[in-house]
């Protein structure tokens, strides 16, 4: 009669082996890994794309390299941007948003006509959006500086922002308000008040990815923000050297950021927010999208 007693090594021998034979089975190969794409539409700004090239051969370019959409800057609304707007449509690449910024006139400013300035660019800026088929803007609400104390940026711009909500929601295109290292909006539950108190769903909030990792953590943020979220910059960022990197060499943990995503139930664009280049290094971007947000 055989020996039935198996020791304690054997068995675990056994086992570790039948692992790793099921783990070999079911590991995606290398290839399907390399083809992993990102969960979220990809996209780019137009001034990272080669200033060489014509308009046409920028929105190819974009589209070539596995891009689905471009941020704009705030251009004039004029015919141009009209045919700007064609041209994406025609090469099925979507201008899903507007940069405005509003460092030079922000809705915080203590002049008047910096404030006039200010409100008639971004004005500027949502009938772009309009034209080129964009649903939101981009902006930057308010500067603290040493004549700007804090809670004079913070009611200053939620006062005069709200006097552009007529025109946005007329024309269907959401303010997306963005945390910049402008001594503002400094932590994420202060950053969701500050959204909610506007009591509109046409002010939303424009998540960037990287500008948050020298004082805080993206998926914090992400998952305190949660709906509020309806564009994401991606940047990275070196939290020692402080220092600003390419996609997946930085502090951020780009498997958190992916995971708190998904359970906001975000599904919209996802922008980069880098340097210019060509089409070698496009590619090389939309790969390390595909490979951290898949």
């Amino acid at each position: 009669m055989p020996n039935r007693a198996v020791s304690r090594r054997t068995f675990l021998s056994n086992a570790a082996m039948t692992a790793a034979g099921l783990t070999i089975l079911t590991m995606p190969s290398r290839s399907a890994r390399a083809q992993a794409k990102s969960s979220f539409p990809k996209a780019v700004i137009w001034g990272m794309l080669p200033k060489e090239l014509s308009d046409e051969d920028k929105i190819k370019l974009a589209k070539s390299c596995g891009f689905d959409g471009i941020e704009m800057p705030p251009l004039p609304a004029d015919d141009h941007a009209k045919e700007l707007g064609g041209l994406a449509k025609t090469y099925g690449v979507k201008m899903h948003s507007v940069i405005y910024g509003g460092w030079q006139a922000p809705m915080s400013h203590p002049d008047p006509a910096k404030i006039d300035q200010g409100k008639a660019e971004i004005e500027n800026a949502l009938r772009l959006a309009k034209i080129v088929g964009a649903d939101n803007i981009l902006l930057v609400p308010a500067v603290v500086n040493e004549e700007v104390r804090y809670v004079e940026a913070y009611e200053r711009s939620q006062k005069n922002i709200k006097t552009l909500l007529p025109l946005a929601k007329e024309l269907n295109v959401t303010i997306a308000i963005e945390e910049v290292w402008n001594e503002f909006l400094l932590s994420p539950i202060e950053f969701a008040k500050y959204v909610d108190e506007f009591d509109d769903l046409i002010v939303r909030a424009y998540f960037d990815v990287g500008n948050v990792v020298a004082f805080g953590y993206p998926q914090d943020w992400i998952r305190t923000l949660g709906k509020r979220i309806v564009k994401v910059h991606l940047k990275d960022f070196k939290k020692k050297e402080r220092e600003w990197v390419n996609l997946g060499d930085g502090s951020v943990n780009w498997t958190e950021v992916r995971k708190a995503l998904g359970e906001v139930g975000y599904h919209g664009f996802c922008t980069a927010e880098l340097g210019d280049g060509d089409e070698a290094y496009h590619k090389d971007l939309a790969g390390r999208i595909d490979r951290l947000l898949a």
